[in-house]
């Protein structure tokens, strides 16, 4: 559809959109063309860590601009050298390789391990991954996804992800062959509705995996930079995984990602891997501004803080509402509605000025910026009992 005021028809028509643009943004707030206000809690799905236009990242774009924009892949650049030690830095791995997207860094930890394998132990390449867990759309993350809408999709699906149940150690052992080379999952299952792994649950793949001499493979696209509580996800349990994926919230904004790797686990030989923009000096500018202000005294310990005053104000929605569980860690926390009203209650807010996500038909997600504020948390909650009310009074007399 066109308007008077946009093409809307010139995009191609991939998913549902209400007819509003965005023009500005600012923190925890979005503005339309209208210059409506909105409340964001999702932040363009967990990727804006520092809200929306952070300054930090704003300057370090417009200085790196005026400087170099990229030089290729082909030589080194400053800031790519600088983010990879910074992440090194604070991690138990040893390189990174950067990538535009969590997808493709999720693409590039597959062919590691299947280099590894083709390289280590007798072509071994079979990866164990999770039903429920989301890794991306390219062809190979969406086969390693066990996303049930993805099924049908795009046949013929690469070969040689096997799916195990999160929190299950049993039903990884059992798949495991002389094939499998690797176990891949996300701490948070995020697209299926904030399903945590138990720490205890890493903790044993993790000892399942050494004696089994499998990598490791934690996808933290949308858990890493901070979001919950700790800079990296995988920190909770207490263990070194082998290889990370990295995507949203490191380039605070822009499209920036990265598979990292143990020296153990890192084996591409020259020509295996590569990209055009990977590791261009104006993302990874973006990337080292966003780790700058993530690494600041006491930001970890606010966003586990904040992350603790937001469950609680959802705890209190769900007991007044009769509704179910909030699931979660940090600032990446669900809400059981415990009925198949998600899309209403977001659709509802959002005509009220506030923005959330529903994963699934009964459940609804909340990413905030870790810089949210209590007062910020009070609103969304406060709109949000509006809400319910509303669609549960509706549903009533239906």
């Amino acid at each position: 559809m066109t308007n008077a005021t946009h093409p809307f028809d010139a995009l191609m028509d991939i998913t549902a959109r209400p007819q509003v643009v965005f023009v500005r943004g600012a923190g925890s707030y979005l503005w339309d063309d209208n210059r409506n206000r909105y409340l964001d809690f999702v932040q363009g799905w967990a990727v804006n860590p520092l809200g929306h236009a952070p300054v930090a990242v704003a300057e370090a774009l417009a200085a790196q601009a005026k400087r170099l924009l990229t030089p290729s892949p082909a030589f080194y650049n400053g800031p790519s050298l600088q983010l990879a030690k910074t992440l090194v830095a604070q991690s138990c791995f040893d390189q990174v390789f950067f990538a535009n997207s969590g997808a493709e860094a999720n693409e590039g930890a597959i062919k590691l391990a299947r280099k590894f394998g083709a390289k280590y132990k007798n072509g071994a390449h079979e990866i164990i991954t999770f039903e429920g867990g989301f890794h991306g759309r390219t062809l190979a993350t969406m086969s390693a996804s066990g996303k049930k809408a993805f099924e049908p999709l795009f046949e013929p699906k690469v070969p040689g992800f096997r799916k195990a149940r999160l929190d299950d150690i049993e039903s990884v052992r059992r798949l495991i062959t002389p094939a499998t080379i690797a176990v891949m999952l996300e701490p948070i299952q995020g697209e299926a509705g904030v399903w945590p792994a138990s720490d205890a649950f890493l903790q044993e793949l993790r000892a399942l995996t050494q004696q089994r001499g499998l990598l490791l493979i934690v996808d933290e696209i949308q858990t890493g930079i901070g979001r919950t509580g700790k800079l990296f996800g995988y920190e909770h349990a207490g263990i070194a995984p082998d290889i990370m994926t990295l995507g949203k919230g490191i380039g605070g904004g822009v499209p920036l990602a990265a598979l990292l790797a143990t020296e153990h686990a890192s084996c591409f030989d020259h020509g295996d891997q590569g990209g055009t923009f990977n590791g261009n000096p104006l993302m990874c500018a973006a990337g080292l501004a966003v780790l700058d202000q993530v690494g600041q005294p006491g930001f970890l310990k606010s966003v586990a803080d904040t992350g603790l005053f937001l469950e609680s104000e959802l705890q209190r929605l769900s007991a007044r509402h009769g509704l179910g569980t909030i699931r979660g860690r940090g600032l990446l926390l669900a809400l059981d509605l415990k009925m198949p009203i998600a899309a209403a209650v977001v659709a509802e807010a959002f005509a009220a000025g506030v923005l959330i996500n529903a994963p699934q038909p009964d459940t609804l997600r909340f990413m905030p910026a870790l810089s949210v504020t209590r007062e910020e948390i009070l609103a969304m909650t406060d709109c949000l009992d509006t809400v319910l009310t509303k669609v549960g009074a509706a549903r009533r007399v239906a």
